[in-house]
């Protein structure tokens, strides 16, 4: 009988959760100023430039870090190439460029209700394809959560939902959305024998392929290439909502579960008022106020350690 190996201590799994509902309250604002880099970027980089740019940046920084130990062990990589190259084209391709092609045709109101219903769909398939299980209580902070999101996008009108009206840029936000469930759930249901920064790197190198052909065609069709402020922003893309965000959801992922993790989707709203009231001095309004009182505490709910069931 093969002996077991030693169980992790308490204490290392204390101190994961309390990392991960560090990184649970850090991560959306660090993923929020991907929205403020694409709205700068718009007019000077095309999409998926900017999206190659910026994975190009987190495969080679990654690359750097594990190459010695992708040598010693190359079979491992190879084994999950092909799930590699799906999740690329879910996590770095249609999550990417897609979402930047979106924004060009349609509101920001249109986007949050689209994107809304990402954290539910991965909460679904979490409990069918990963068996994980979400007790009254993180249900009941699901749906306070989702409140507080539709009251600030409606701006507390609900008017605003009422007379929503939805364009052709419309269905990229739709294809987005669903390519991040796919990858939420993909991530957590396939086996893997790398680590974080391994996986991540081959990831993005498989986003790098499916991007390529699509980033030199608008290199082709650009006129006069890239100045500093470009590049800057590609640099700055790849660094915050490419490297940090994408290591630190895989690790929340891990700790929390794939339902619990995508919560963080929620607090956005929150995040890119106070940026957008920092960076771009419009303070936030009342429904903003509304909207934290009703997702703070169900955020909350979702980052509390469950207790553990008697023997």
């Amino acid at each position: 009988m093969a002996e077991r190996g030693p169980a992790p201590s308490d204490s290392g799994a204390s101190a994961r959760h309390r990392l991960a509902a560090v990184l649970f309250w850090l991560l959306p604002a660090v993923w929020s100023s991907n929205y403020l880099i694409a709205r700068a970027a718009g007019p000077i980089v095309p999409p998926h430039i900017l999206a190659f740019g910026r994975w190009g940046i987190v495969c080679g920084v990654l690359l750097a870090m594990c190459l010695r130990s992708l040598r010693a062990r190359p079979g491992r990589m190879r084994a999950e190439a092909g799930q590699m190259l799906v999740l690329g084209a879910l996590g770095m391709w249609i999550c990417g460029a897609w979402v930047y092609l979106g924004g060009r045709s349609t509101t920001a109101t249109n986007i949050g209700l689209i994107y809304a219903a990402a954290p539910i769909g991965i909460a679904l398939g979490s409990q069918r394809l990963l068996g994980e299980h979400l007790g009254r209580a993180q249900h009941l902070a699901m749906a306070m959560a989702l409140a507080g999101v539709l009251f600030v996008v409606a701006r507390g009108d609900p008017a605003v939902l009422l007379a929503v009206r939805f364009t052709a840029g419309d269905l990229w936000i739709v294809a987005a959305t669903a390519s991040w469930i796919g990858y939420s759930l993909l991530l957590r249901r396939w086996p893997t024998r790398l680590n974080d920064v391994e996986r991540l790197c081959g990831i993005s190198a498989g986003g790098l392929a499916i991007l390529l052909p699509f980033a030199a065609w608008e290199w082709w069709a650009l006129p006069n290439g890239l100045d500093a402020r470009a590049l800057g922003l590609i640099v700055l893309a790849g660094l915050l909502p490419g490297l940090f965000s994408y290591l630190a959801y895989g690790f929340l992922q891990r700790e929390l579960g794939a339902a619990r993790a995508a919560l963080v989707m929620y607090l956005a709203p929150i995040y890119g008022a106070l940026l957008a009231w920092w960076l771009l001095d419009e303070p936030p309004q009342g429904y903003h106020v509304v909207g934290a009182l009703l997702i703070l505490p169900g955020m909350y709910v979702a980052t509390r350690r469950p207790r553990r069931s008697p023997r």
